[in-house]
């Protein structure tokens, strides 16, 4: 059956999934403040959070999710058939899948979504570092880097618009103007 998903669905698949394996709007949000607060005297947590909530808009981003978590639940009730249920399982180093999907919904938001990612993905900063801490509990290989890529995402695109406000309100010189 062909059947058409509206993306309301699927906003609120991909947000419950989210919800599901604990992640948080503001806990992502957490990770974009402490990415952009030294670029940005006074940012609020309010706008981070802004920020989050318009990349979770993007269906890309959304479909990343779904694909990515689904393959961790899958993993986590062993239905993956091998060597995959083993590579996902134990997060392998050399597997690159999860990255390569994450980092795919980042290369719209430009290079400083794609150079956030690297750093999110090495230094595992916040609940990325809680999700990749590997335990007995649920199994989040691509649910680390997809955090990641949402909040380089949301980084990067905070860092614009605060670029386009300092430039609204003339605090960048227009170097070309007569």
């Amino acid at each position: 059956m062909n059947r058409r998903v509206h993306s309301r669905e699927v906003k609120a698949a991909a947000m419950e999934r989210l919800r599901e394996r604990g992640v948080t709007i503001d806990g992502i949000a957490e990770i974009v403040h402490r990415m952009q607060s030294p670029y940005c005297e006074g940012l609020t947590m309010d706008l981070c959070v802004e920020s989050v909530i318009a990349v979770l808009e993007k269906r890309e981003i959304q479909h990343a999710i779904l694909v990515g978590i689904e393959l961790d639940r899958l993993a986590d009730r062993k239905q993956l058939s091998e060597p995959l249920q083993s590579l996902i399982e134990s997060d392998e180093g050399l597997f690159g899948c999860d990255e390569t999907l994450a980092l795919g919904s980042v290369f719209g938001y430009g290079s400083i979504a794609v150079t956030t990612f690297g750093y999110l993905d090495k230094h595992k900063i916040g609940m990325i570092e809680k999700l990749d801490t590997k335990t007995d509990g649920p199994i989040h290989t691509f649910l680390d880097d997809l955090v990641a890529s949402i909040a380089s995402a949301a980084s990067s695109r905070l860092a614009h618009r605060i670029r386009d406000e300092e430039e609204r309100k003339g605090e960048v010189p227009d170097s070309h103007a007569g």
